[in-house]
């Protein structure tokens, strides 16, 4: 069974204040969620919170460390100052969604997609400040995943290939969309994410539309801008598809 917030309070808050988390504060066993051979998946809170009144979900591979430490440093310091805990969860989501250039990449392609126009938004920028209460973000992998004490890329192993990623990816990702609207868009970010959608849509085992195709925004992926052109007419008739059957 999956590992909750319950399980890691205690070592949560045994974290130091106002510092800078480093790896050998979060990759320690006492967050260790799971392990396969070179697999290690450890917990980060940021992808507790569901918000369950969204209208579009994207979601990644898997958190990557810069993700996690900002997860846990919001966290951290939201429980400090008083507030609760899911205030301090929902905090530190808004931190940690795709954080950095990946969500600069991210907006900019959002934006040439026409998405702003079908939600009826000022612009792809804002469902990351202004008009977050639409927008949820996750992942197939829940927490941060390491290959060899790397971030987790999805290509080695094949998510298909290891038990514990394929438990992440094929159940405990399902029943996350479940408690989500019939109604969201589902944007999975590059091949691997895409491959477990069309996976779950031919088991049955999710009811949302998805896009297909779209690039990974990480800027190692070299030919994002190469891929999203040749994707681009596709991206635009799918959201424009999904607009007319939610209407």
């Amino acid at each position: 069974m999956i590992k909750k917030i319950s399980d890691y309070l205690e070592a949560i808050y045994n974290l130091p204040l106002n510092q800078s988390l480093s790896r050998e504060h979060l990759l320690h066993s006492s967050f260790l969620a799971g392990k396969e051979n070179n697999v290690e998946i450890y917990y980060s809170p940021h992808n507790e919170y569901i918000n369950k009144d969204a209208k579009v979900i994207i979601v990644g591979i898997t958190p990557g460390f810069q993700q996690m430490k900002m997860a846990y440093e919001t966290l951290r310091s939201e429980l400090a100052n008083g507030h609760s805990l899911e205030e301090g969860l929902k905090k530190s989501k808004i931190a940690g969604s795709f954080a950095g250039s990946m969500r600069r990449n991210l907006i900019h392609m959002l934006e040439e997609c026409g998405l702003p126009t079908a939600l009826g938004i000022k612009d792809a920028a804002s469902l990351f400040s202004t008009e977050r209460n639409i927008l949820h973000t996750t992942s197939v992998i829940k927490y941060p995943a390491f290959y060899k004490g790397k971030n987790y890329t999805g290509s080695q192993p094949m998510i298909d290939k290891n038990k514990l990623l394929s438990s992440y990816a094929y159940t405990i990702f399902p029943e996350e969309l479940a408690q989500l609207p019939s109604k969201t868009l589902v944007i999975p970010l590059g091949k691997a994410v895409d491959r477990v959608l069309t996976n779950l849509v031919q088991e049955g085992k999710i009811k949302q539309a998805f896009l297909t195709g779209f690039p990974h925004p990480s800027g190692a992926n070299g030919h994002r801008r190469k891929q999203f052109e040749q994707r681009k007419e596709a991206l635009i008739k799918g959201i424009f598809q999904w607009t007319q059957e939610r209407a």
